[in-house]
């Protein structure tokens, strides 16, 4: 069984292709018994469509749907903030007057480059591209207003097949990281959605993982990065594997903000 999948964007984010109730109802064919919808917060400059999230109205439907849904299924209220670091007080804004369950950090853009865009890491080598991104991690991890650093080295579902990605590599970067996450408190999610595309990555790579489980970490969010109904929980049965390879035999649960470790 899937205990719970934690990154999900429906219409409500700018590349969400599916309402919130498909997607409802899609965890409850599967069985999966508590999910998390985690829409875009985007406000920065190179962004496509900034501040497309509205959370009135996504507060009204996810309601609904809590309400219509209560004996089926578990939704918590999350949000995914983009380089919050950059923007404090675009975050604070979003935070302070609405009741999440969580928060996403996420890096999405190092300086003007998208981690998308395979233009940029066509133009750089690979040690341009990842050593200034997990830079950039570092950066937010140390100020940032967040409760799961989502999908930890994201650069890997690019850059992987044009020039591959050994996290060995950058091991004393990803450790100095990984120690700040621990430090902090914070959750480590486990994103599946590079598995369903050419890159075939777990997110975090599953010796970073096995490093995190060396270092005293704990603390571990499931997450299909599902931006239509037929992703929802797809490929976590795989990250569930990688989590239990590593060593952990639990996940964190949200609630106010707040993490509950539940086994597995």
């Amino acid at each position: 069984m899937i205990p719970l999948d934690y990154h999900m964007h429906t219409t409500f984010s700018e590349d969400g292709a599916d309402s919130m109730e498909a997607m409802c109802q899609r965890a409850i064919e599967l069985s999966v018994p508590e999910i998390g919808f985690s829409e875009h917060w985007d406000v920065g400059p190179y962004e496509k469509n900034p501040r497309f999230f509205q959370p009135e109205s996504w507060f009204t439907e996810l309601n609904r749907l809590r309400d219509l849904l209560a004996d089926q299924l578990i939704i918590r209220a999350g949000i995914e903030v983009a380089e919050p670091h950059l923007y404090p007080n675009e975050t604070a804004e979003i935070l302070t007057h609405n009741p999440f369950d969580y928060v996403f950090g996420s890096v999405h853009f190092v300086g003007r480059n998208f981690v998308f865009d395979e233009a940029n890491f066509r133009a750089q080598s690979a040690d341009d591209v990842y050593k200034s991104y997990f830079t950039e991690l570092e950066l937010m991890i140390k100020t940032a207003d967040i409760d799961i650093v989502a999908h930890f080295d994201i650069p890997a579902r690019t850059g992987k097949p044009i020039f591959g990605y050994d996290p060995a590599r950058y091991e004393t970067q990803i450790r100095s990281i990984l120690g700040m996450i621990i430090k902090r408190n914070l959750a480590l999610e486990v994103n599946a959605g590079g598995l369903r595309k050419a890159s075939k990555n777990l997110m975090p790579d599953p010796l970073i993982l096995k490093w995190y489980a060396g270092m005293g970490g704990e603390r571990l969010t499931l997450g299909s990065d599902a931006h239509a109904a037929d992703q929802v929980g797809l490929h976590l049965d795989t990250a569930l594997e990688a989590v239990r390879a590593a060593g952990f035999s639990h996940l964190t649960q949200f609630m106010r903000r707040t993490g509950y470790q539940i086994p597995i």
